[in-house]
């Protein structure tokens, strides 16, 4: 296989994960496993970990496999479909957890209008503080009506 080859794995895992991150926020984590996810959704949690966090090693155990059996008797695919996870994994943890809830200040005073467009659209997910009548599930590819107007982000 060529490099090229690997690269497009790669990039079309990373892009299938907001699919696969849509589904498992609305079906999952709305779903049968609320009991990890809802701390998440209560007002400004007072521990440096949340229940929630669980799904982060959740998410990392395929990756992980992948990576392994990846190498295992040899280079393959499945190390650069493990690869793409990751990435997204990193993408997630920023745009999440340092963007939008500002776990980490690094990014607090944004002008960028995309990023300030994703902080809305997850605001008005956290709105609703129960499993039901959730929307806005996805991460990176939220409703366009998000970017429209001006939106003071406090």
């Amino acid at each position: 296989m060529t490099i090229t080859y690997y690269i497009l794995i790669t990039i079309i895992t990373y892009a299938g994960m907001e699919g696969v991150t849509w589904f498992v926020h609305k079906y999952v984590m709305h779903g049968f496993l609320w009991v990890l996810h809802e701390d998440h959704h209560q007002p400004r949690y007072q521990h440096v970990f949340e229940k929630n966090d669980a799904f982060f090693v959740i998410g990392a155990i395929p990756s992980i496999a992948l990576f392994y059996f990846g190498v295992h008797p040899e280079l393959n695919y499945k190390f650069f479909i493990g690869l793409g996870i990751l990435f997204y994994g990193i993408t997630y943890f920023m745009v999440h957890d340092v963007l939008i809830h500002q776990r980490f200040k690094w990014f607090k005073n944004t002008k960028n209008s995309y990023l300030i467009g994703l902080r809305k659209a997850h605001k008005i997910h956290h709105k609703h503080l129960g499993k039901e009548d959730g929307e806005c599930f996805g991460m990176l590819n939220v409703p366009k009506k998000y970017f429209k107007k001006p939106f003071s982000i406090k």
